[in-house]
């Protein structure tokens, strides 16, 4: 059964989703308006996707891996801090996993920060049985490693 609360990004939501990047301080949301450039353009391979039960708490935006066949990336998932733990982010990630899964997508790829900040993000991904595929160190800065999870989508 689709999920009605969940619906692709409008322009409308952009101040919307530019609070949800800043509130869970994941990087700049000046960076918004380029990130969205290609989806508003209608760039299929540019997925971003809203869950608005009144208001736009939560948006997950998602690409194609370049020279992989059938392969895509996680690039971004925001929620309202004031929402954590009430399952919008599981809900927008089984939306993606369906979405990708009935077009032939054999994996779905997230990275996401190694430290400690960042825990209680890397157990989210255990939490749906993503697998932790791999660790580069010092990559997003000295001390910030990246962790790399995986799912099979077939």
């Amino acid at each position: 059964m689709k999920n009605q609360h969940i619906r692709p990004l409008e322009r409308r939501d952009l101040n919307r989703v530019a609070y949800l990047i800043d509130e869970n301080a994941m990087f700049p949301s000046g960076l918004l308006p380029g990130m969205t450039a290609a989806y508003f353009d209608n760039d299929e391979d540019q997925r971003w996707l809203v869950f608005d039960d009144g208001q736009v708490d939560a948006a997950c935006y998602f690409v194609p891996e370049e020279f992989a066949d059938n392969v895509w990336n996680l690039l971004m998932i925001a929620v309202d801090p004031k929402r954590h733990g009430a399952g919008l982010g599981s809900q927008l990630m089984k939306a993606v996993e369906t979405q990708l899964a009935t077009e032939g997508v054999r994996i779905l790829l997230v990275d996401t920060s190694g430290t400690v900040k960042f825990k209680r993000t890397r157990a989210f991904y255990d939490i749906l049985g993503y697998q932790r595929e791999a660790r580069i160190r010092d990559y997003w800065s000295d001390g910030d490693d990246k962790v790399t999870f995986r799912k099979s989508l077939t």
